[in-house]
């Protein structure tokens, strides 16, 4: 059926009176729309969405099969029936299947979700998350309570963020990692804790400049790559901060974080040490097999592969 604002909404839709729809709304089949809902214009809920609580959508975003927006916390204070706090998620969202975000434990706060943002299957935003623009949370990535995500952050696959942690701008979690402590702007999280490196391509996609980057990474070996304490590396990033805005926001990142930022060792890591005897296991094999084909006759290569 079609409602007065011009919503086409699925006859096996439950749409609570109070629920405001924008223009050109879809609402597919099974979907629940709970009173204190707003869908903006153009918002699509493919079918079996439930949104509840207080949850603003954004214009033009789209959920889809099984997703839950808006319900209450997990969290061992709350009771079904207790007070919360909404969720609002910004404009061209993509909420893809079995991705939950769960409403502010506080009725005066909200979980907020930024606009064109990607929430791959099964992500969980948990209460009093804030997440800024243009962020990627890929499949099964988990956030608790209360995280802090900038802007342009990608989370890849299985990554688990503590709660309170923030992960600067720019940033880029690696596959299965985890984080209890916060992650620089523009910086890599390679494994569990550990730092390794800068996103370079995604600073060059944010349209950083190469000066930049260069003065950047010169922050990054300086202040993050070995331990310091935080006085140190604020020393650092300072004497930097003029010539990178990049580094600026490194310096502002350390100079407020609460839980402490994370820092690389400087050494390999066992994976890229596995790589590496494997090339060299490799190279020698090649260079046998070349000495081995000259002896005989049977070579006239160059040895390159």
């Amino acid at each position: 059926m079609t409602n007065a604002t011009g919503a086409d909404v699925h006859p096996t839709a439950v749409i609570e009176d109070g629920a405001r729809l924008g223009e050109g709304v879809s609402i597919g089949p099974r979907c629940s729309v709970g009173a204190g809902v707003s869908l903006a214009d153009r918002v699509t809920l493919i079918a079996d969405v439930h949104v509840a609580g207080d949850t603003e959508i954004g214009e033009g975003s789209t959920v889809y099969p099984y997703a839950c927006i808006g319900f209450g916390p997990q969290h061992v204070k709350f009771d079904t029936g207790t007070p919360v706090g909404g969720v609002t998620i910004g404009a061209g969202a993509v909420v893809r299947e079995h991705a939950t975000v769960h409403a502010s434990m506080y009725p005066e706060q909200r979980t907020v979700i930024g606009e064109r943002s990607y929430l791959m299957v099964g992500a969980h935003i948990g209460h009093d998350c804030v997440i800024g623009d243009d962020v990627i949370i890929c499949n099964n990535a988990l956030l608790a309570g209360h995280c802090e995500v900038a802007d342009r952050v990608y989370v890849s696959g299985s990554v688990s963020v503590h709660q309170f942690c923030r992960i600067g701008k720019g940033a880029m979690l690696a596959g299965g990692t985890a984080c209890n402590a916060d992650v620089p702007p523009y910086c890599t999280l390679i494994a569990p804790n550990q730092l390794g490196g800068l996103n370079l391509v995604g600073m060059r996609r944010g349209g950083v400049s190469r000066e930049a980057i260069t003065v950047a990474r010169r922050a990054y070996r300086d202040a993050f790559r070995d331990r310091c304490d935080r006085a140190d590396q604020l020393k650092r990033l300072d004497a930097l901060a003029d010539e990178s805005e990049p580094v600026a926001e490194m310096a502002e990142f350390v100079r407020t974080t609460k839980r402490g930022v994370l820092s690389g060792d400087g050494r390999p890591r066992p994976h890229m040490l596995h790589w590496l005897r494997k090339a060299i296991r490799k190279d020698a094999w090649a260079e046998r097999e070349f000495e081995s084909d000259g002896a005989d006759g049977a070579g006239g290569g160059d040895g390159v592969a």
